[in-house]
């Protein structure tokens, strides 16, 4: 086995918690954690500083869920962000991938996941209700759905459709472009912010 060709547990500690990370393997680990070996002391004291500090001191924001290192995000408590439009997205890596488009400039608001009974994710898991509750204050007029054109992003899409549709607000989706089953994050920008730029109305596919 792999394990067994390091001469160091310490080494192999490393590795095993290196590997654990999305897409990192076990040589790519190794490579990693041979090249902060080689590293001064100082340089991996700040190093690992860095990601102590990103784990125990960031914050989330108390509007749209977004992180952020103080109670509102930069997007939120901006004055130059149109805040009648409110885009729903999955995930944090969403909100990066639709901001770096430069087509949207709106706010957010990050569901924390996708409704998926196979993985037990329901609803009440995902941030739906804090997003009924800020179109019901009545300043937001449009809802721009931006999730996966997956089936269970269809189907979360649909749910959030039933919820809000009691309220006056505008509810769009991602136009075409955008393939069913794509996840936002790896489409390019270019075919996301077309995407974006002509969005339009949701129409449920069970409705």
């Amino acid at each position: 086995m792999f394990r067994n060709n390091l001469l160091s547990s310490l080494l192999q500690d490393a590795v095993d918690e290196l590997s654990s990370l999305p897409g990192i393997g076990r040589k790519s680990a190794l490579r990693f954690a041979l090249h902060l070996l080689k590293q001064p002391a100082e340089n991996v004291e700040r190093f690992t500083g860095t990601l102590q500090r990103m784990r125990t001191e960031i914050k989330y924001c108390s509007n749209c869920n977004m992180i952020s290192d103080s109670g509102l995000c930069p997007i939120c408590s901006s004055p130059s962000r149109d805040r009648s439009l409110v885009c729903v997205v999955e995930s944090i890596r969403d909100v990066i991938s639709i901001d770096n488009t430069g087509q949207y400039n709106g706010l957010y608001h990050v569901l924390g996941g996708i409704i998926s009974p196979m993985d037990g994710t329901g609803p009440s898991d995902i941030a739906i209700d804090h997003l009924v509750s800020r179109v019901a204050e009545g300043s937001v007029q449009e809802v721009f759905l931006a999730l996966s054109t997956t089936m269970e992003g269809e189907t979360t899409s649909f749910y959030i459709f039933k919820k809000l549709n009691q309220f006056d607000v505008r509810i769009s989706t991602i136009a075409r472009g955008v393939g069913f089953g794509d996840d936002l994050e790896y489409t390019d920008e270019v075919t996301l912010g077309r995407s974006i730029q002509n969005r339009q109305p949701f129409v449920p596919l069970n409705k």
